[in-house]
């Protein structure tokens, strides 16, 4: 029958269960791919749980086209070689722990690689733009100016016209507000969160990870509310916040965390475990990151609460089902690129990938009764299938339902 199980057969016992970095309560494994079949494939159909893309990631100007033959199992890892490179797919709802350990690629002071791990919510497939449309990345549920275009109403509020990006006249949102897409009158959307993207910083540059939760409608000019009791950074010698809180598509709470410098392909041959906990919602809701094993930083569900001055309301933690994304690519969007010392290939090692949720409340699948996506997505096929259909309402042709803020309703 083969090793398909949720839980991988080679995962050790000890790892079945997991305490908590919140609260220190057991939360118990529901995933793992442990990757120490050797030779495996990844293109579509191939594999039960993992999906490698073949198409060119225009949304952020990559500079690779990811291709399925460039993603293999080898030596009990998961091995993704640039310069073809491919993402992954798999979904999980209502909260959890994402583990995964992880060589990074090439060396730990040479700029120019973008290899990353996230997540996304189901209802947008990453690199189908028509998906993203008015999706990405929203985590929403009130009527009110945050989910009109642009965050305003006729001009107003002042606050969501200035102080924004300077590359669009200060101008805070360039988003066409969020779709509701299934009738239930919860707002839908497709948000991220970041296990971690790894950069270079400082000077000379040594081994950095930006870990990260994206956001729309934004706060006035990005500033979240990163008092002590919303942002808590376990070791600032360590760790500090990011310098991009956002742009005109964007809003980012984010830390940038020292990485373990031996852990690269070209310095020692060893791995480094990254993960995210979360709780979604409101009140109480959290996303906690760590780095090395270690933990990195806390976001407070009150750093996304209301804002006065753009008259938005909360944000939740993110409520969709989310599935998780592997990928290494090369952009300057994200940063500077020294083709000079860079060296060829690069290759993304993943030891295991590992899942743990509360034991008393396991909500696997993609498809959960209260965040639906299945009818929705297979409703709209063509949009989750074909990569050149970059705009929802433009290439793929059909409308946004319409918002009773704005318009009637009929």
């Amino acid at each position: 029958m083969g090793n398909f199980g949720l839980i991988d057969l080679d995962t050790p016992k000890e790892a079945f269960v997991k305490q908590s970095y919140r609260d220190g309560t057991d939360w118990i494994l529901v995933f793992s791919d442990e990757f120490n079949t050797d030779g495996r494939s990844f293109y579509p159909g191939d594999d039960p749980y993992w999906e490698a893309a073949d198409l060119h990631y225009w949304a952020t100007n990559n500079l690779e086209w990811y291709d399925p033959a460039a993603v293999t199992t080898a030596n009990g890892s998961l091995v993704i070689t640039f310069s073809e490179t491919p993402n992954h797919d798999l979904a999980f709802q209502g909260g959890g722990l994402f583990e995964a350990s992880v060589q990074l690629p090439g060396t730990n002071n040479v700029v120019g690689m973008w290899p990353a791990i996230w997540t996304m919510g189901n209802l947008g497939r990453a690199g189908y733009g028509a998906t993203l449309e008015g999706m990405w990345p929203y985590t929403y549920d009130t009527c009110d100016v945050g989910t009109a275009p642009n965050q305003t109403i006729d001009g107003l509020p002042v606050a969501a016209t200035i102080n924004g990006d300077h590359l669009y006249n200060d101008v805070l949102s360039y988003l066409p507000g969020p779709k509701h897409t299934d009738g239930s009158y919860v707002g839908r959307s497709a948000p991220e969160i970041d296990m971690f993207e790894a950069q270079m910083g400082g000077k000379p540059p040594s081994g950095e990870v930006s870990q990260s939760a994206q956001w729309a409608p934004f706060n006035q000019a990005y500033h979240w509310d990163n008092s002590s009791a919303n942002m808590i950074v376990a070791d600032p010698s360590q760790s500090r916040i990011n310098g991009f809180v956002g742009n005109v598509i964007q809003q980012a709470t984010s830390v940038v965390t020292k990485t373990n410098q031996r852990c690269y392909e070209l310095v020692e041959d060893c791995f480094s475990v990254y993960a995210f906990e979360y709780k979604p919602g409101y009140d109480d809701a959290y996303i906690t990151w760590v780095s090395d094993s270690q933990v990195s930083w806390t976001l407070n569900a009150g750093g996304v609460g209301a804002d006065e001055a753009v008259q938005i309301s909360a944000r939740p933690v993110p409520q969709e089902p989310m599935y998780m994304i592997v990928n290494l690519g090369m952009s300057k969007n994200f940063g500077s690129v020294d083709f000079e010392h860079l060296t060829f290939p690069n290759h993304l090692r993943v030891d295991y990938v590992r899942v743990y949720q509360p034991m008393h409340s396991v909500n696997i699948g993609c498809d959960p009764l209260d965040f639906p996506t299945e009818k929705y997505i297979n409703t709209h096929l063509e949009a989750y299938s074909n990569p050149n259909l970059t705009t929802w309402r433009g290439d793929y042709g059909f409308p946004f339902p319409k918002n009773s803020l704005l318009e009637t309703c009929a």
